[in-house]
């Protein structure tokens, strides 16, 4: 998230605009949102994790649903609702949540609720230098509050919410507190975005995000079929072609148009089909600028948009010059591997195996975020396991991750971190077979790392009687979890 805020709570609709809404109807749609939450612990993964409690907005959309932010309600153990002018607290759940994109729908356990609230309605993208209105509740606020800005810019950014994703955001001059997460941005009576993000104070003032229209509709129409698919992606990486020398070379007029693919990740949807030095000049006749930049409803937006719009299971066509000639490419659109491993998880636990007080963990963006890699070669490992097509050997990247500190392991401390290659001869690939190589009767149990000069060996008569006691001194609940 870097200098990003926790991003902001977000909601909307699809259905067409079929009146203005006055600010006291906006109002009567808005939601404040209150959570329990409990964040898990990765660094003692036995544990029940913190129990927080945070504050966010949302609104009524069709078909009696809220629509709010996923990070306003993710890890959430209970989740309370009010509406304006109304004291009691409502309990909610989550129908729908979409991590990639940070939105989610709520349900009320009574749909009682919806008596006097009134959905909002959807517009398109505003314009450059309109006013918009972010309604929510700010700093935790028990009334709703009213704040107005200017739209300066609209862009492909990161969503800090899952950290590896990418979408179309609109930028306001308005400040976008916690509280306004899930707030609606409104002008002239319809929605046109929801505020989700912002700057904090030592990097902006007065700068936050919202997620348009498109984004959103996208959305709810991925679930109509009762699931979320996620968002599909080219899984590939491309650099601008500017430069007129480098055009020449590729045998391209100096036009303007097509950007050369640098990286084609393994796993992702165009592996074996397109190829690094493959110059792409349309997406689904959609001409490709040679900045990456193609033009969608009028407006420059980044070629990734294109992709944006399609859902699992469809195609993309590519034109694209290879080796100075000419092809087609069709791109058959899956869900992106192994991408999921850098982005946020959330309403998982995590996954360990604990054996002689040694604690065996996959690597993932959670992990990661709970406890610094100071193994160098575990973090490279990490930070290049897409790049180096490193998943292909083993798809998880189990480690030693801590040492429960007793006689039965007094030598492991060497091997924190260490990325562990076999047990007893058998090849580690996931965290599955570590758990499968212990439950394998043996006399000892020699684990092998990556890169270590020496195995770690343990006996298993001494790994048995010191199982009590390592259980009963360091408070451990239970010795494996598998399932997230």
């Amino acid at each position: 998230m870097s200098h990003f805020l926790r991003p902001l709570l977000l909601l909307a609709l699809l259905s067409p605009i079929v009146g203005i809404a006055s600010p006291d109807l906006i109002r009567k749609s808005l939601v404040r949102i209150q959570t329990v939450s409990q964040d898990p612990d990765y660094t003692t993964p036995w544990n029940t994790g913190v129990i927080g409690q945070g504050i966010g907005a949302g609104f009524v959309i069709a078909g009696d649903r809220i629509l709010t932010n996923a990070h306003v309600v993710s890890n959430a153990r209970m989740i309370w609702i009010t509406r304006e002018g109304d004291p009691n607290r409502y309990a909610a759940k989550i129908k729908f949540i979409a991590h990639d994109s940070d939105l989610a729908i709520l349900q009320p356990l009574n749909l009682d609720f919806f008596k006097s609230m009134r959905p909002l309605e959807f517009n398109g993208i505003p314009e450059i230098e309109s006013t918009v209105m972010v309604y929510g509740y700010p700093i935790g606020g028990d009334r709703a509050s009213v704040t107005r800005g200017i739209v300066s810019r609209v862009d492909f950014q990161d969503y800090s919410h899952s950290g590896a994703d990418s979408h179309l955001v609109i930028q306001i001059d308005a400040a976008i507190n916690p509280g306004n997460s899930g707030g609606p941005v409104v002008q002239d009576g319809a929605v046109v975005g929801v505020a989700f993000q912002g700057y904090s104070g030592d990097v902006a003032q007065n700068t936050g995000y919202m997620i348009p229209t498109s984004v959103i509709k996208r959305f709810l129409k991925d679930i109509e079929d009762g699931h979320y698919d996620h968002y599909v992606d080219l899984a590939l990486t491309w650099f601008p072609l500017y430069n007129p020398a480098a055009r020449h070379a590729l045998g391209l007029p100096d036009d303007g148009q097509g950007v050369t693919v640098s990286t084609v990740f393994g796993g992702g949807s165009s592996a074996g089909i397109v190829k690094p030095g493959d110059v792409i000049l349309a997406i689904d006749g959609h001409a490709v600028a040679s900045d990456g930049s193609v033009q969608i409803d009028g407006s420059d937006v980044e070629l990734a948009e294109v992709i944006e719009r399609k859902f699992k299971g469809e195609k993309a066509t590519l034109k694209i010059i290879r080796d100075g000639k000419p092809l087609k490419l069709v791109v058959p659109l899956t869900e992106p591997f192994p991408f999921n491993l850098f982005a946020n998880a959330y309403d998982v636990k995590p996954r360990y195996v604990l054996f002689g007080g040694l604690l065996f963990q996959p690597l993932d963006q959670n992990f990661v975020n709970d406890t610094p890699l100071k193994n160098s070669r575990t973090r490279y490992y990490f930070d290049h396991f897409l790049e180096d097509n490193l998943y292909k050997e083993r798809p998880e990247i189990v480690i030693l991750s801590n040492v429960l500190s007793d006689p039965v392991n007094a030598y492991a401390d060497e091997f924190r971190q260490a990325m562990v290659d076999t047990i007893n001869g058998q090849k580690i690939k996931t965290l599955d077979d570590v758990a499968a190589a212990f439950a394998s009767p043996a006399e000892t149990y020699v684990i092998e790392f990556v890169g270590a000069s020496r195995p770690l060996v343990l006996e298993a008569k001494a790994v048995a009687a010191a199982r009590s006691r390592i259980l009963s001194r360091y408070g451990v609940g239970s010795e494996s979890n598998l399932k997230p």
